[in-house]
C-alpha cells in the first residue's frame, strides 16, 4: 500500500478495560465521533462494547444512525448524540432509540414533535452550561427548560434519561474552573430532581476528568481520546502510566530514494537546502492525507531504523526526509507514528512538532489512507471483561 493506518482493536478493548477499572461504579461511554477519532467508527464501537462499554457517544445524528444501521442495537449499547440543528433528523433518531441532547427549548420542542410523529417517547439528555460556554443551557434559563421537559414527560412525548455537562479545563488539573463547574452541575441536577426529573445517568467527566478527577464520575464517564490509547494530559503522564496503549500506527512506503548534491533545494519554497551531498527519501503522504503542514521541517519519521525529520514543506501528497547519506530502498516502510514500541514517533510527538494536540493528529488522517484492522473479533462475540 502507498500508506496505511493500522488500528489495533485489541488495544482498544484493553484501553476500555483499563478505563472501566478507573471509573469505579460509573458506566463507561466510548466516544466514537469523527470516525472514532480517525480510527474507524463501527469497528472501534464494536470493540469498545465487547470490552464492556455500555454507552457510545457521537456528535452528529448521522453518526448515531450509522451505528444503529451497522447492527449495534440498544440491547448492546445506548447511543447519545449531542450536536443538533433545527430541522435535524429528530424523528429518525427517536425511531432508532438514540438518546438526544437538548440545550434549549427549541430542541426540546423538536424532539417532542418527532416523538409524536414516531408514536414513541424520545429519550432526552438535558445539557447544562456549567462554564464551558459552548452547548448547554445557561443557569438562568435552566428552570424554564426543566419545567418544559417535565411537561413533555407528563404528555408522554419525552423521557429525560440524562443530565449532563462538559468541562472546559479538565486537562489542566487544579484549574479553578473545574471546582466551579462541578458545583454548578450539582446545583443543576438538584434543581431538576426537585422538579421531578429522575434521570438514568448524570455525567460530566470526559477523558481527563475520568483519569484525574474521581469526584466527577457520577453515573457515567465519557471517554474519548483515551479509548484510542492517547493521554489527554500528556504533561502529567503518558499512555503507559494510565494503562493505555495507542491503537493507530500510520506508515507509508517510500516512493523514491535518490542522491543529491549539497545546496539542493527541497520542496516548495526551498525552506530546506541540503547541507552537503546526501540521500533524500520521498514519503508519499501529505496534507491531503492529514499530515499537518504545520509540521514542515519538524515532523518526526522513522526511516531505515532512525528518526528523521521532514525536510522542507509538507506538500499535498508527499514530503521528503533527508537520510543523511544512509541507504534505503523504494518500498521500504516509513513510520510516522505508532505506540512507540519499535522506536517510532508517537502521535504526541507529532502534536508537539505541529503545535497542536494528539487528538487532532489522529482525527485528521483522511479517507485516502486505508484502515487495516488488527485483532478484530466477530461482531457477535463478547471479549472477556
Amino acid at each position: 500500500m502507498r500508506a496505511r493506518a493500522e488500528v489495533d482493536l485489541a488495544a482498544v478493548r484493553d484501553n476500555v478495560r483499563a478505563l472501566r477499572a478507573r471509573a469505579g461504579n460509573a458506566q463507561l461511554m466510548a466516544v466514537v465521533k469523527s470516525d472514532a477519532y480517525g480510527h474507524g467508527m463501527v469497528p472501534c464501537a464494536r470493540a469498545a462494547v465487547q470490552a464492556g462499554a455500555t454507552w457510545l457517544g457521537t456528535a452528529l445524528p448521522e453518526e448515531a444512525l450509522a451505528l444503529r444501521a451497522a447492527g449495534i442495537g440498544p440491547g448492546q449499547a445506548r447511543v447519545l448524540c449531542w450536536v443538533w440543528t433545527p430541522g435535524g433528523p429528530w424523528r429518525e433518531a427517536v425511531e432508532a432509540d438514540v438518546d438526544v441532547s437538548v440545550s434549549a427549548l427549541w430542541a426540546l420542542e423538536e424532539a417532542a414533535a418527532a416523538a409524536r410523529a414516531a408514536g414513541r417517547t424520545a429519550r432526552v439528555h438535558l445539557k447544562a452550561d456549567t462554564g464551558l460556554g459552548r452547548a448547554g443551557c445557561q443557569p438562568a434559563d435552566w428552570p424554564e427548560l426543566v419545567a418544559a421537559a417535565r411537561a413533555a414527560e407528563a404528555e408522554g412525548t419525552v423521557k429525560v434519561t440524562g443530565l449532563w455537562s462538559h468541562f472546559a479545563c479538565a486537562d489542566e488539573p487544579g484549574h479553578p474552573s473545574i471546582a466551579a463547574q462541578l458545583a454548578s452541575f450539582r446545583e443543576a441536577v438538584e434543581h431538576a430532581e426537585r422538579a421531578g426529573i429522575d434521570p438514568e445517568v448524570r455525567h460530566h467527566a470526559n477523558s481527563p476528568a475520568l483519569l484525574t478527577l474521581p469526584e466527577s464520575h457520577f453515573d457515567l464517564v465519557r471517554s474519548g481520546v483515551s479509548v484510542y490509547g492517547i493521554s489527554p494530559v500528556p504533561q502529567i503522564a503518558g499512555p503507559a502510566e494510565f494503562g493505555l496503549r495507542p491503537a493507530m500506527t500510520l506508515s507509508a512506503s517510500l516512493s523514491l530514494v535518490k542522491k543529491v548534491p549539497g545546496g539542493h533545494g527541497v520542496s516548495y519554497g526551498h525552506h530546506y537546502t541540503t547541507p552537503g551531498e546526501t540521500t533524500l527519501a520521498l514519503v508519499p503522504v501529505g496534507y491531503a492525507d492529514g499530515v499537518p503542514r504545520h509540521a514542515s521541517g519538524t515532523g518526526p519519521v522513522l526511516v531505515a531504523g532512525k528518526w528523521r525529520t521532514v525536510a522542507g514543506r509538507v506538500a499535498m501528497d508527499q514530503f521528503v526526509v533527508d537520510l543523511g547519506g544512509d541507504t534505503a530502498g523504494a518500498g521500504e516502510r516509513a513510520v510516522l507514528f505508532g505506540p512507540g514500541d519499535a522506536g517510532e514517533p508517537t502521535a504526541e510527538d507529532w502534536a508537539r512538532a505541529a503545535g497542536t494536540i494528539a487528538y487532532e493528529i489522529v482525527t485528521r488522517i483522511g479517507r485516502r489512507v486505508p484502515r487495516v484492522y488488527l485483532g478484530e473479533l466477530p461482531a457477535d462475540r463478547e471479549a472477556r471483561p
